[in-house]
């Protein structure tokens, strides 16, 4: 099989057109051949693709292989395609036409090399992709200088991005990796993991792995299969070391994962049936960790629902990550830093086996990569219809007042809210305040980081 029946084989194999590739049945029109090249050769850069391509004789909605008719050695105005092409492109790049037998159709493939140092223009014009739309980058000027910002190759990555804050401390971090039998150096740590920005500032990632990441990462209980079921709890796992976290999140998935007594067709013993697979959990949370699009402030969503929970990460694929690849175990960590680190203290293997364990236990399709975030939704399996639903489990606490819903909604939204700050936003005085602190700490639906005076609240 050729290279390039490769290619087109794997570009059809994705389950919408991106940005880097465009499909064609028998459309011809040369001016805007060229407009395609430019801004498929733009947007090759923005993915960090090596190439870009227009295929000719594949449907774009359904990507069924038609074949088609498409003749690129014909001439424009007595001039070859192709010279009339290269002529108005600026800067020279090297694009060719390769025709493919694919399995007995005619498709013909241009590919498209990426642009590097500075945009590719076609009569003149920078053009871009902008979902399936092909548009004058001058028309938008925030992509355009994202454009310019990639090919100057000042992409931003959580350890090339400043932190807000510099006051960071990590003895969390140290303790963490004592307990992985790894010393960390004060001396050195800082550049040894590489928390350090060129300018010798804290990087998003120290800011991630230090003692406040400044981040909330909740889990979600509602006691339906929507979120416009009773939301019975928020539990709060974030504002420390993501790693912390990420143990904090396995340790509640471990308790409400319910053991169930199956006694169908029981002879003698009992069968012990878990409500999900711990192992598939546990890959698809890392996964989310060291995948998340973290630059943008976000963490990862958990929720849990009374038939599954689903776990979602911020951002897309890497652009150089193939769906197939995806589903194979051919990972290409967005953030490899990070990814570095969760290696380093084998809380990841990098053995490509994570998504092969989650489609070996529930198949592709709980994965649903949306426009700007990937979803995985790991099933419940009951064993009775008529047992408890997770929800109703952890959310089985004395009811709330209204007032005491609008404190805990304020603690949530602000963890570091004190008791004076909720007077004046519930508008009761002091000792009722008190009051109702107490009965949601002795309820369990909140507790205290720390002390009273440089502390937090936490929801249970």
């Amino acid at each position: 099989m050729s290279k390039y029946f490769e290619i087109i084989k794997n570009l059809i194999s994705h389950q919408t057109e991106e940005e880097w590739f465009e499909f064609k049945e028998n459309w011809d029109e040369a001016h805007g051949i060229g407009e395609y090249i430019s801004a498929l050769s733009n947007a090759a850069a923005i993915c960090r693709q090596e190439y870009g391509y227009l295929v000719w004789g594949v449907n774009n909605e359904t990507h069924e292989v038609l074949g088609t008719k498409f003749n690129y050695r014909v001439a424009v105005k007595g001039e070859p395609l192709e010279h009339y092409l290269a002529r108005q492109l600026k800067p020279d790049i090297v694009f060719s036409f390769h025709e493919v037998d694919f399995d007995n159709k005619r498709v013909v493939l241009l590919e498209i090399p990426v642009a590097k140092n500075v945009p590719t223009s076609f009569d003149g014009i920078r053009y871009i992709r902008i979902g399936s739309s092909k548009v004058n980058v001058s028309k938008y000027p925030d992509r355009e200088a994202n454009l310019f910002e990639v090919l100057s190759k000042k992409e931003k990555t959580i350890d090339s991005i400043e932190s807000e804050y510099q006051d960071l401390t990590f003895e969390r971090l140290f303790t963490y990796y004592a307990g992985k039998g790894i010393s960390l150096k004060f001396e050195t740590f800082k550049k040894n993991l590489g928390l350090l920005t060129k300018d010798g500032k804290y990087n998003l990632m120290a800011q991630l792995l230090s003692d406040d990441s400044h981040i909330p990462v909740r889990v979600s209980v509602f006691s339906g299969e929507t979120k416009a079921s009773p939301l019975y709890s928020v539990k709060e796992f974030g504002n420390t070391c993501i790693l912390l976290t990420l143990d904090k999140v396995l340790q509640y998935a471990d308790v409400i994962n319910i053991i169930q007594a199956d006694e169908n067709r029981r002879i003698t013993t009992r069968k012990d049936v878990a409500l999900f697979d711990m192992n598939a959990f546990r890959e698809a949370i890392i996964n989310a960790f060291v995948h998340n699009k973290w630059i943008d402030g976000n963490a990862p969503m958990i929720t849990v629902y009374s038939n599954r929970i689903e776990i979602l990460s911020r951002g897309t694929l890497d652009p150089k990550q193939t769906i197939e690849g995806f589903y194979m175990g051919e990972s290409i960590p967005v953030n490899q830093k990070l990814s570095k680190i969760f290696l380093q203290l084998h809380i990841s293997e990098r053995s490509g086996r994570g998504v092969p364990k989650i489609i070996d236990s529930y198949g592709k399709n709980v994965f649903n990569f949306r426009e700007n975030s990937i979803a995985v939704n790991i099933p419940f399996n009951w064993i009775n219809n008529v047992g408890d639903k997770v929800g109703n489990k952890v959310g089985d606490k004395r009811p709330l007042n209204d007032r005491r819903k609008k404190i805990l909604k304020e603690i949530r939204n602000n963890p570091n809210v004190t008791q004076a700050q909720l007077c004046k936003i519930i508008g009761i005085g002091l000792t009722a305040i008190e009051n109702n602190i107490r009965f949601l700490k002795e309820n369990e639906y909140i507790e205290r980081e720390g002390s009273n005076k440089t502390g937090y609240w936490k929801i249970k």
